[in-house]
């Protein structure tokens, strides 16, 4: 074990746990990755009681309930959690489930899904949102043939994929953006700026992200208007790493479906059932 990884050891076991580990110890910390943009270390608090979901408190419940070590970090990205905060360790994984899936398989570590999240309303899906500026004349998604489209990045589903499907089944024409906006702040700042300018521009951004938008003031209410929307897709899941025994593998899961019984736990994680079954992909 070389320098780094022991260090990041240890020092997440004093996180956790409040002891260091001993040499030779078995027990070393279940790494946990979060990557949900609901997370409040990767979100604002402009909206209250949104986007504010404390993960440190699943990663203390989870330790007491399996009698080990969990350390729970926080980034964007996979990469930026395997360089930088864990010395390329991961056994675990929260957040978007195409996300978690595309940048999974660029590192080559094979996941498995293990359940969805219920938000707020219960569900455990996102959609996404087609946008014009409010001066626009569409009203709907099928108005707005030749349109230039700026679309998410391909591991986004709902910003991809779905959209893409959607325009499709409409045939609708457009042209695409040379690249994709990199969030949905880039995306509702560019459709602002191509609306000022008169151009004919349609953005797609998560359902997720729309309070967020107005809330952190990237937007003024009214200054976008949806005119379509995808099919529902799947939002926040937890993954376990191929690394992962499946006797442990069994037990995170089963400790994940019970949450609900929680409450506690549940509300500040601002989900109204907790984690249930994924659903089977079509």
């Amino acid at each position: 074990m070389n320098a780094s990884r022991r260090q990041f050891l240890a020092a997440s076991a004093v996180a956790v746990t409040g002891t260091t580990l001993l040499a030779g110890e078995t027990q070393v910390p279940l790494v946990v990755v979060v990557m949900d943009p609901l997370a409040k270390e990767l979100s604002c608090p402009c909206v209250a009681g949104y986007a504010q979901r404390d993960y440190k408190a699943l990663g203390k419940h989870l330790a007491e309930k399996l009698g080990r070590p969990v350390a729970v970090e926080f980034s964007e990205t996979l990469e930026g959690a395997l360089t930088k905060k864990t010395a390329g360790k991961v056994d675990l994984i929260i957040g978007k489930d195409s996300v978690v899936q595309h940048q999974a398989k660029a590192r080559k570590i094979d996941v498995t899904r293990l359940a969805a999240l219920t938000g707020k309303d219960g569900l455990t899906t996102q959609e996404g949102w087609l946008v014009v500026h409010s001066s626009d004349a569409a009203l709907s998604a099928d108005q707005i043939k030749g349109y230039r489209v700026i679309f998410g990045p391909e591991e986004a589903e709902e910003k991809y994929a779905a959209p893409k499907a959607l325009l499709k089944e409409l045939n609708v024409s457009y042209s695409e953006t040379k690249e994709p906006a990199a969030s949905c702040t880039d995306c509702a700042t560019k459709i602002l700026d191509s609306g000022k300018a008169g151009e004919k521009v349609c953005g797609v951004v998560s359902s997720y992200a729309a309070p967020l938008l107005e809330g952190c003031g990237t937007i003024k209410k009214g200054d976008l208007k949806v005119i379509g929307k995808t099919d529902p897709v799947p939002f926040i899941a937890a993954f376990a790493c191929g690394s992962v025994p499946a006797d442990l593998q069994a037990k995170v899961k089963s400790l994940l479906l019970d949450l609900h019984s929680n409450q506690a736990l549940c509300k500040v994680l601002e989900t109204k059932g907790g984690f249930v079954e994924p659903a089977k992909k079509k």
